[in-house]
C-alpha cells in the first residue's frame, strides 16, 4: 500500500477528548457562576436583575447544543465517517455503512432525557400535508417508534438499518413526495422495468441515545443525497442553518462531481458559516493506495485532489481534508496506530476540535466575559453606593457629639422630610417608565408574528396561485426589503429607547445620587444578515428549474411554512435580546429605588437609638465604622472572584467568531 513510509504515533487530540474537555470547561464555569450567586446571596447582594443576569450566563452552558451536519451525494461515506469520528469507541459501526445507498432520510442523533433510547421514524407521506417538521415533531404519535438496546449490539444494528428503507412506486407518485421531475431528468432516480422507481420510506429519522458525547449536547445531523436535500425545504432552510459545522464528504478517487457542485452551491455556500466551521472531505483515500505506486506518488495525487477541489468550491487549502474513514474506524477499533496515521482521520478530528470547539468556545467565553464584566460593574457600584452611605451616615451622626436633644431631634426631621420629597418623586419616575413601556409595546409590535405574518403575506398569496407560479420571485425580494425596512425601524426605536433612558438616567443620577449606568443597547446588525442568509437560502427554490416543482400545492405551502418557521426564530431571538437589556435597565432603577429607601430607614433607625439610650451615638459609629471595613473586605472578595472568572473566560488566544446571532441560537 502507499502508506507514509514512517508512520508517527498519533498524538494529535481527537474530537471526542477536545469535547470532552469544552463539556468540562462549560461545567466548571456553570458551578463558579453558582458559587458567585450564593456569595451574592449571603451578602445581601443578589438583587433581580443580577440574579437575572446569572441565569441568562448559566443557561446556554448547561444546554448547549452543537450540531455538526455531514452533507454529501450517495455512497460517498458520511455514515461511515460519523462512526469513525464519533462512535468507534463501541467496538463496531453504529450508522449503517455499506455499499451502495445508506441513510436514506434525514437523521439526526441526539440525547433528550425525557425520551428512552429509540428510533423515531416519519413516514415519507407526510410531505403531502402542509405540516412543517417541527410540527410534526409536536406529534409523536405519528412517528413509528423502535426502542433500542444499547448494549445488545444486534438489535441495535438491526433497528439502525431501518434508515436505509426504500419503497418502489409510480413516477406520479414520487412526483409528489418531490422525488421525480419530468423536465430534469437526469436527477431522476432510475426507472425500473416494472414501471416503479425507488424512493425513501421516511421523511425523518430522530435517534435518541445516552452516548457520552450526545449527554454533552452534541447533535449530529446525517443527510441523504441531493434530490432528498432538495425536495425538504425545511431541511435545508432551518436543519442546515443551525448547524455550528458543515462536513461535506466527496469521493477522492472522484474529486468533486456535478451533483457535488450542485449540493455545494445550492445548499451550502450561502449558510453564513465562520470558514473555520466548514470542513470539506475527500473520503476514501484508500482507493488510491496503490502497491504499484510509491508513497511519495499516492500523496501527490491525494495532494492533488484536495487543491483542485479547494479551487472549485472556492475555499482555501486548508478546509479540505483528505482521510479514510473506513481504515480510521478500522484502526481505532484494532488500536492500531501506523493505520490510523495512514487513514488521516486523526487530522480531521483536530479541524473540528480546533475549528467547530474553538468557535463554540470563543463565542461562549465572549459571551461570558461581557456578563461577568457587567456583573463585576454591577455589584461593584452597589457596594460604593452603601459605601457613600455609610460614610454619608457616620458624618451625619459624628457632627451630633456633643449636641443636644433639640438638635437631635430637628436632624430626624430632616432625614423624614427628605424622604418624604423622595418619595413624592414617585410620579416622575413613572413617567419614564410609562414612556419606555410605549417605546417598547412599538418596537416589540414591529418584530411580533402578526407584524411579520402581514410582511410575508403577499409572497404567500404568489405561492397559493394555482398553476405556475408567476412572480413569486418578485414577491419574495418585495418581503425581504420589508422585513429589512421594519428590522431599520426596529432599530431606530432601539436607539430612541436609549437616548431617553439614558438622558432620564443622568437626571435621576444628578438628583437623586443615583448611580445608574444603562446597558449599551442590544446590536440588531447580526439578525440583518440572518435575513440576508435566509433570503439567499430560499432563492434556490425560485429558479426557472423549480418551476414545476413549485406548482404543487403541498410544496409551496411547506417552502411558505419553512420560511416562517425560520424567520420566527430570528425574530424571537431579537425580542429575547431586547427584553434582557430593557429588564437589565428597569431592574438597576428598581434596585437603587430600593436602596435608597432601605438607607432612609437606617438613617432614621440611628437616630432613634440615639434618641433613646444614653451613650448610643458612641455605638452607632461603632458599628458603621465595623461595615465599612466589612464593605471593603467585601469589595476586595468580589473583585478577587470575578477577575478569577474573566481569566476563565479569556478569549484572547481563540479565533474571531461569527455573529452573536448564529451563536446562541441553538
Amino acid at each position: 500500500m502507499g502508506l507514509s513510509a514512517t508512520p508517527e504515533p498519533v498524538s494529535l487530540m481527537s474530537f471526542n477528548q477536545a469535547f470532552d474537555e469544552h463539556s468540562a470547561w462549560r461545567q466548571g464555569f456553570v458551578l463558579q457562576l453558582q458559587r458567585l450567586a450564593d456569595w451574592l446571596s449571603d451578602h445581601d447582594l443578589l438583587g433581580p436583575d443580577e440574579r437575572e443576569r446569572l441565569d441568562r450566563l448559566r443557561d446556554p452552558l448547561k444546554h448547549d447544543r452543537i450540531m455538526v451536519a455531514f452533507v454529501a451525494e450517495f455512497s460517498r461515506g458520511k455514515s461511515e465517517l460519523i462512526n469513525a469520528v464519533f462512535f468507534a469507541n463501541h467496538g463496531r459501526r453504529i450508522m449503517p455503512a455499506s455499499a451502495g445507498r445508506t441513510t436514506m432520510c434525514p437523521t439526526e442523533l441526539a440525547y433528550d432525557p425525557q425520551w428512552p433510547a429509540c428510533l423515531r421514524l416519519l413516514p415519507i407521506e407526510t410531505r403531502l400535508q402542509p405540516l412543517s417538521l417541527q410540527d410534526w415533531r409536536q406529534r409523536p404519535d405519528q412517528w413509528e417508534r423502535i426502542d433500542l438496546d444499547v448494549d445488545d449490539a444486534q438489535q441495535l444494528a438491526q433497528a439502525m438499518q431501518r434508515v436505509t428503507q426504500v419503497r418502489r412506486v409510480p413516477p406520479s407518485v414520487a412526483a409528489s413526495l418531490g422525488f421525480w421531475n419530468a423536465d430534469s431528468p437526469h436527477d431522476n432516480p432510475p426507472l425500473g422495468s416494472d414501471g416503479l422507481v425507488e424512493i425513501p420510506h421516511w421523511r425523518h429519522a430522530l435517534i435518541n441515545m445516552a452516548h457520552p458525547l450526545l449527554r454533552q449536547g452534541l447533535v449530529i445531523l446525517d443527510t441523504p443525497g441531493l434530490n432528498a436535500v432538495g425536495a425538504e425545504p425545511e431541511l435545508t432552510v432551518s436543519l442546515l442553518p443551525q448547524a455550528q459545522a458543515v462536513v461535506f464528504i466527496l469521493a477522492a478517487d472522484a474529486g468533486v462531481t456535478q451533483s457535488d457542485l450542485t449540493i455545494w452551491r445550492q445548499h451550502l455556500a450561502g449558510l453564513g458559516l465562520a470558514p473555520q466551521a466548514r470542513l470539506v472531505v475527500l473520503n476514501k483515500i484508500d482507493t488510491l493506495w496503490d502497491t504499484l505506486s510509491t508513497p511519495q506518488q499516492v500523496q501527490g495525487q491525494i495532494a492533488a485532489q484536495c487543491a483542485q477541489s479547494a479551487q472549485l468550491l472556492d475555499l482555501p487549502a486548508a478546509r479540505v481534508l483528505a482521510v479514510s474513514a473506513q481504515k480510521g474506524l478500522l484502526a481505532k477499533i484494532h488500536k492500531d496506530d501506523a493505520l490510523l496515521q495512514a487513514s488521516r482521520l486523526p487530522d480531521l478530528e483536530q479541524a473540528l476540535g480546533e475549528g467547530l470547539l474553538g468557535q463554540r468556545r470563543h463565542i461562549l467565553r465572549q459571551a461570558m466575559a461581557q456578563g461577568v464584566q457587567w456583573l463585576q460593574q454591577q455589584v461593584a457600584q452597589r457596594i460604593r453606593s452603601r459605601q457613600r452611605d455609610l460614610l454619608e451616615r457616620t458624618q451625619e451622626l459624628d457632627g451630633l457629639r456633643g449636641k443636644n436633644s433639640g438638635v437631635i431631634k430637628h436632624l430626624r426631621l430632616r432625614i423624614e422630610q427628605e424622604q418624604a420629597e423622595f418619595e413624592a418623586s414617585g410620579a416622575r419616575i413613572q413617567a419614564v417608565r410609562s414612556v419606555h413601556l410605549r417605546l417598547l409595546k412599538d418596537l416589540f409590535a414591529l418584530l411580533g408574528h402578526s407584524h411579520l405574518k402581514q410582511a410575508v403575506a403577499d409572497w404567500e398569496a404568489a405561492l397559493q396561485q394555482p398553476g405556475i407560479k408567476r412572480g413569486v420571485r418578485r414577491a419574495y425580494e418585495q418581503t425581504f426589503e420589508r422585513l429589512r425596512t421594519d428590522l431599520g425601524a426596529a432599530e431606530q426605536l432601539t436607539a430612541e429607547i436609549q437616548t431617553m433612558l439614558e438622558a432620564s438616567f443622568r437626571t435621576l443620577n444628578a438628583e437623586y445620587g443615583f448611580a445608574l449606568r444603562l446597558p449599551p443597547a442590544p446590536s440588531l446588525a447580526p439578525y440583518r444578515r440572518d435575513l440576508e442568509h435566509i433570503e439567499r437560502g430560499h432563492l434556490q427554490y425560485l429558479g426557472v428549474g423549480q418551476t414545476l416543482r413549485l406548482a404543487q400545492p403541498v410544496f409551496a405551502e411547506r417552502l411558505a411554512r419553512a420560511l416562517m418557521s425560520r424567520l420566527r426564530g430570528v425574530y424571537s431571538s431579537a425580542i429575547s435580546d431586547i427584553e434582557g437589556w430593557s429588564k437589565s435597565a428597569a431592574a438597576q432603577l428598581d434596585a437603587q429605588l430600593r436602596e435608597r429607601r432601605l438607607q432612609f430607614g437606617r438613617r432614621i433607625e440611628a437616630i432613634s437609638r440615639i434618641q433613646q439610650a444614653a451613650g448610643g451615638l458612641e455605638e452607632r459609629l461603632r458599628e458603621l465604622q465595623a461595615e465599612q471595613d466589612r464593605l471593603q473586605r467585601v469589595q476586595a472578595q468580589w473583585k478577587a472572584m470575578t477577575d478569577e472568572l474573566l481569566a476563565t473566560s479569556a478569549v484572547a488566544d481563540t479565533p474571531a467568531a461569527p455573529p452573536p446571532s448564529q451563536a446562541l441560537q441553538a
